[in-house]
Parts: C-alpha cells; sequence; structure tokens
C-alpha cells in the first residue's frame, strides 16, 4: 500500500490488519487478463479490530451488518489492470465505507409550525393559478 489512508480525522486503516485475497478479474487486459491473478479482495476484521474507538465500532458493526460475514469486511476491486492499482483502489474504498458507517447520526429534525406567510402564499398562488385556468375555458366570450 502506498500510504496510510484515514477513516476520519487521525484514525486511519491498520495495514497490520488487513488481509489479502487475489483472483483472475473479468475486464480489461487482454491475453494477460487469463494468466495474471489481478482482482484484488481486501479483508477487515470489524468485529476484532482495536483500531478504532469502540463507539464507531458499535456503530459500524450495526450499519454495515448486512456486508459482514462473521464480523469481517470484504472490498473487491478489478477494473483496473495491474493487482497494485486494485489494491489501492480496494484500500481507498474500503476507507470510504468506514467513514460513512463510523459518522456520527445527523441531528434529531425537530417539527416546527409551517409559518403563516407561507401557507397564505401558497394558497394565493393557487387561486391565481385556477383563475388563469378558469379563463381559459371560453364561456365568457362574447
Amino acid at each position: 500500500m502506498s500510504g496510510p489512508y484515514f477513516i476520519r480525522g487521525s484514525v486511519a486503516l491498520p495495514e497490520s490488519e488487513l488481509s489479502w485475497r487475489f483472483s483472475r478479474s473479468s475486464g480489461p487486459g487482454g491475453q494477460h487478463v487469463n494468466t495474471s491473478d489481478s482482482r484484488a479482495e481486501v479483508l477487515f476484521d470489524l468485529a476484532g479490530t482495536e483500531a478504532l474507538p469502540q463507539v464507531w465500532k458499535e456503530r459500524a458493526l450495526e450499519r454495515l451488518s448486512g456486508r459482514l460475514t462473521d464480523g469481517v469486511l470484504a472490498v473487491r476491486s478489478g477494473e483496473h489492470r495491474s493487482q497494485w492499482r486494485n489494491r489501492e483502489a480496494a484500500c481507498v474504498r474500503m476507507a470510504a465505507l468506514l467513514a460513512e458507517a463510523t459518522a456520527p447520526p445527523p441531528p434529531q429534525r425537530r417539527a416546527r409550525k409551517t409559518p403563516r406567510g407561507l401557507v397564505e402564499r401558497r394558497l394565493r398562488n393557487k387561486k391565481h393559478r385556477a383563475d388563469i385556468k378558469r379563463g381559459r375555458s371560453g364561456r365568457d366570450w362574447g
């Protein structure tokens, strides 16, 4: 890998906790594609990691529960011809996925009363449109 892939703030994807699998990739490569294992799959044990703060870890486990296999998150990349570039793409995708999964929940939306001016303006515009359409019927033509 070319460097630390930051999830958020100073927390980075721990290289020591990543494991790799390589396989033949479908996609570009010509004759070369049938002989080289260029697709990269990075595996990260989310349930057993100590690199993430506990709150983030719980949040990520909950949000990514559909993607996990025994607590392990897997990301594949096979769009590039070289294994190295696929490894880079998989790491970037993994970091982005974890950043999204560990993000704090948005603040609760508070219900507010609709301002009177807004309601009045909407009804005025509605009435105006109705008058325009009523004027198109041609009943008032002499």
